[in-house]
């Protein structure tokens, strides 16, 4: 088994044990975090339905024209999907969340991301 493999296999484990322990509610819906090695996304997620109700990555369009974000480093990027994933949701009239950090650790991107938000006005 290649280190990548187990490497996946732990973070998924992370992940099964953190997703039996919380749950998105339409009062209080899920805030799921996502990091790959560019990019990374944040999702509002109501799990009683099965809906994302808010999406915000550094993929998208605006994050990309946005001049304040060119050349920016990855944690700056992160920073404001946050804020944006944040915007998104409060215009929606979601103000408090769960967090769900996907089996990653609570640490660079991640929590740049739920700082972000929580700058924005959502409270996680």
């Amino acid at each position: 088994m290649s280190t990548l493999d187990k490497k996946a296999q732990l973070r998924q484990r992370r992940k099964n044990r953190i997703r039996k322990k919380i749950y998105g509610t339409p009062e209080r819906p899920r805030f799921s975090v996502f990091r790959s090695a560019r990019h990374i996304s944040a999702q509002i997620i109501d799990d009683t339905k099965g809906h994302t109700v808010v999406l915000a990555t550094s993929n998208e369009k605006v994050v990309k024209e946005n001049t304040d974000m060119a050349g920016k480093k990855k944690i700056e990027r992160a920073n404001y999907v946050g804020q944006l994933a944040a915007k998104r949701a409060i215009e929606k009239g979601i103000t408090a969340v769960v967090v769900d950090r996907g089996g990653f650790l609570y640490h660079g991107r991640v929590k740049a991301v739920l700082e972000g938000a929580r700058q924005a006005g959502l409270k996680c």
